[in-house]
């Protein structure tokens, strides 16, 4: 993974986290795709621990305890709790191509959303339970757009735009997501898109970084933050390292948050306000998670510095 000796794995940036936990051991495999139930108490995966093709697993937050949910020769990855926590949206290729399905965390009663041959990946659950955006990859022509269908009538479906791994907004009225910055590129960015009754308004571009390209948001509980990963490519052709990032809604206050030789991937936020990730090293791919720092405004301190020069100190530090 061209890791520097001396330097660790997984680390932090100076004020922006804090507390970094690990929540997974690995023999072999690699567990990835973590996300948090509302309640923040449990901790659903994808892995690869125990075969070849990727199934799905729950745990305690706290606990050790590992329950797998799905099993069988097809591929399950990149699940999501819904608004009830019992409930999964899941992307699996079980009925021969990759679709958008739904299962009790039980492991039972599993319902197919989408069905097309192209694939379609990365369910949202919107936050009233009712619909699911996800999105749809042409690799014919190089795009992928995003779709929300109706839960209780799978088959009406409507288009929102171009984009790729959406994220409903926990307040309901936007959909964020990472979008190329040029036809055909891999330099991707943050945006998100305004929900109108069938409308979708106002694409705006959120966050960009010059050195690395921003992939897979996530909502902060509250909807005022998005996390993500920073991919950039090393000097050696071919590998990659990555970070989790955050940034306030409005593009504003952007912190890195971890540092290190690992590529830490597909931020899930819980209603802790902690961050999990999964953070693949040459050795293994575990699920991990860091509390980032609140500026003192969010806790309503009189004594709170103004947000625009806490932001711009932790902005010139994480660049440091």
């Amino acid at each position: 993974m061209g890791r520097t000796p001396g330097r660790p794995d997984v680390s932090l940036i100076g004020m922006a986290a804090s507390d970094l936990r690990q929540h997974t051991t690995l023999v072999e495999g690699a567990d990835f795709d973590p996300s948090i139930d509302p309640a923040g108490t449990s901790l659903v995966f994808a892995s690869t621990r125990y075969s070849q093709n990727s199934h799905l697993y729950i745990k305690s937050v706290k606990g050790a305890t590992i329950t797998q949910i799905t099993d069988g020769p097809s591929n399950d990855a990149q699940p999501c709790f819904d608004p009830s926590g019992t409930r999964l949206a899941f992307a699996s290729d079980r009925g021969g191509h990759w679709d958008i399905w739904l299962i009790d965390v039980s492991g039972r009663n599993p319902i197919q959303i989408s069905n097309d041959a192209m694939p379609e990946m990365h369910p949202t659950f919107s936050p009233d339970g009712r619909h699911i955006a996800y999105c749809r990859m042409d690799s014919s022509r190089g795009t992928s757009t995003i779709w929300v269908a109706d839960i209780e009538n799978p088959g009406v479906k409507r288009l929102i735009g171009e984009g790729m791994f959406p994220t409903w907004s926990p307040k309901g009225d936007r959909i964020a997501y990472q979008r190329a910055r040029a036809r055909g590129s891999r330099w991707f960015s943050i945006w998100t898109v305004q929900l109108n009754d069938d409308e979708a308004l106002y694409p705006t571009e959120v966050a960009v970084r010059p050195d690395s390209a921003l992939i897979t948001p996530a909502w902060s509980p509250e909807g005022t933050q998005l996390a993500f990963s920073m991919v950039r490519q090393d000097g050696i052709v071919g590998e990659t390292t990555a970070d989790i990032g955050i940034v306030d809604a409005d593009g504003r206050g952007f912190q890195r948050v971890t540092t290190g030789e690992s590529a830490n991937h597909g931020p899930a936020w819980g209603a802790d306000g902690r961050i999990y990730f999964s953070s693949r090293t040459a050795e293994a791919e575990t699920i991990w998670s860091v509390k980032p720092f609140r500026p003192p405004e969010f806790d309503g301190s009189p004594s709170a510095t103004s947000s625009n020069t806490r932001r711009a100190a932790l902005a010139e530090e994480s660049e440091d």
